[in-house]
């Protein structure tokens, strides 16, 4: 069945760069026949009525692309002359509303939002700061300092040198530049030569070289680290992440280890980040939202594969019984 996509719907994807089309590892696809205008109807009728209907919201706003979704609540407001972002926080509480308000959010502004959080207040999240940084593309991070600018009227680089310092400081900075060598070619040699200055950075010699082990997880492609860790074993007969854990420690240790699990496998180290979100006596639900939604068109379909194979149990399961509680 072929579908043809909505005129504005395809004006966004060409003229926005907010916006990808929903890729095959994403466990929301387009709709087919869509129609704005029909299901901005529907959504007031829910939220106008006696009592939200729930389930209407849920149905639309989890099987549209977030292309669409952004064409609803342009038909909404044109409907209504409120946006949908206020309907839904006023008729809806709690982590409910923080979903919804999500699934209707562009993804660079979204990540935009989940960066503004993690810096709010007295004390930083770091550890939204080393997954937003860590696991999002270039292109991905360059959207969401495009969003910052546009929300706040600073550059988000500026900002984030005024929370976080030292060595922490510096991977993070680089990582926001967004400037990791793309390139697909695999070097080997190099690789072997990254592996041995790595080596000789850590593991052979007292104390460490911190800036060697930025400089190259920082800048190589992801292809190229992939291999370099296949060097760095051989040469020395342990994992990169293994050096890392014994040579270093605090903010900088975990967000090297971070990088190396993204190179590795970024629906791996993502997986592994909701089950730690899931483990114990309360959830951290704001980890929840931000990785399903933000990763829900991207390649959510491998997360679950990762997390079924890691954990022995299905994301979908561990979601319902933690809901349960």
């Amino acid at each position: 069945y072929r579908t043809q996509t909505h005129p504005q719907e395809q004006f966004i994807y060409q003229h926005n760069p907010c916006f990808t089309k929903s890729t095959a590892r994403g466990t929301i696809k387009e709709k087919p026949g869509f129609n704005a205008g029909e299901d901005a109807a529907a959504l007031r009728k829910a939220i106008e009525g006696i009592g939200t209907t729930e389930k209407t919201l849920i149905d639309i706003l989890t099987q549209r692309s977030n292309a669409q979704r952004q064409l609803i609540c342009k038909a909404y407001q044109d409907a209504t002359g409120r946006t949908l972002c206020d309907a839904l926080e006023g008729d809806t509480h709690g982590h409910f509303e923080d979903i919804l308000v999500a699934l209707i959010t562009p993804h660079p502004k979204f990540d935009c939002q989940e960066f503004i959080q993690a810096i709010k207040g007295a004390g930083t999240n770091e550890s939204i700061l080393i997954e937003l940084f860590a696991s999002r593309s270039n292109h991905q991070i360059k959207a969401m300092c495009d969003a910052y600018l546009a929300e706040t009227g600073r550059a988000l680089i500026h900002d984030l040198k005024s929370e976080v310092s030292g060595d922490f400081e510096k991977t993070l900075l680089i990582l926001a530049e967004g400037k990791r060598d793309e390139s697909t070619n695999v070097d080997v040699a190099k690789a072997k030569e990254d592996a041995k200055i790595l080596y000789e950075a850590g593991e052979k010699n007292w104390g460490t070289e911190e800036s060697k082990f930025i400089d190259i997880l920082c800048h190589r492609s992801v292809p190229q680290l992939r291999q370099t860790l296949v060097e760095y074993k051989s040469l020395s007969g342990k994992t990169l992440q293994e050096s890392i854990e014994r040579e270093m420690s605090g903010r900088l240790e975990e967000i090297l280890v971070a990088i190396v699990k993204c190179v590795k496998s970024v629906p791996a180290y993502l997986a592994e980040r909701l089950y730690k979100s899931m483990k114990g006596a309360s959830t951290t639900e704001s980890t929840l939202t931000r990785i399903i939604v933000s990763r829900s068109e991207v390649d959510l379909q491998d997360i679950k594969a990762e997390y079924k194979k890691l954990f022995g149990t299905s994301l979908y399961s561990d979601i319902e019984v933690r809901s349960i509680k």
